[in-house]
């Protein structure tokens, strides 16, 4: 266990306490929350950063990484569709989602190809991940209704419309793998 693992498995770890925190009968819980996920999130740049500054990268650190930024997306994500009750979150709320899911299962499967440089994350991944990121913490801040919540809900698409981008851009890369042309 090195430190950077530390702070993957401390994203996992503040889950329930961002979801617990957003149920209870605080004023202060949505600011509350929107620094838990705030935190969490820049430990997502962190422990990479130095992981690979401290050459500490290792296999169950490089598993665990993506696994916990998409608990921490996808229980935030949920919390916050029940929390707005509505389609114009739950669209492009479900998309991210939904995308995850699709793309975790397509570079799993590349891995058992051999071809998971094939869908290695690129700069859009990134671009979305920023995006993604702060549009929870805009929707965490405030609650449904305030101003700074519409701001996190349009930042929320713009979110959804690159995790579409960047999915096709993915499922392009492995579509010679997933269909193969045949000689008849």
């Amino acid at each position: 266990m090195n430190f950077p693992t530390f702070l993957t498995l401390l994203r996992i770890l503040v889950i329930p306490l961002l979801v617990a925190i957003y149920y209870l009968p605080l004023e202060s819980k949505y600011l509350i929350c929107a620094g838990i996920f705030g935190a969490a999130a820049l430990t997502d740049w962190l422990d990479g950063f130095l992981a690979r500054r401290w050459n500490q990268m290792t296999p169950f650190g490089a598993f665990l990484d993506p696994v916990a930024d998409k608990l921490m997306v996808a229980v935030a994500l949920g919390v916050l569709i029940e929390a707005y009750a509505n389609w114009w979150l739950t669209l492009p709320a479900l998309v991210i989602i939904g995308r995850e899911i699709v793309i975790s299962a397509l570079r799993e499967w590349m891995a058992e190809i051999g071809k998971s440089a094939n869908v290695a994350v690129s700069w859009i991944g990134k671009v979305k991940t920023t995006f993604q990121m702060l549009s929870i913490f805009l929707l965490l801040l405030a609650p449904p209704g305030q101003l700074i919540s519409w701001a996190g809900i349009a930042m929320l698409y713009v979110a959804a419309l690159l995790t579409l981008w960047s999915m096709y851009n993915y499922l392009l890369a492995a579509k010679p793998y997933l269909l193969p042309k045949t000689d008849q």
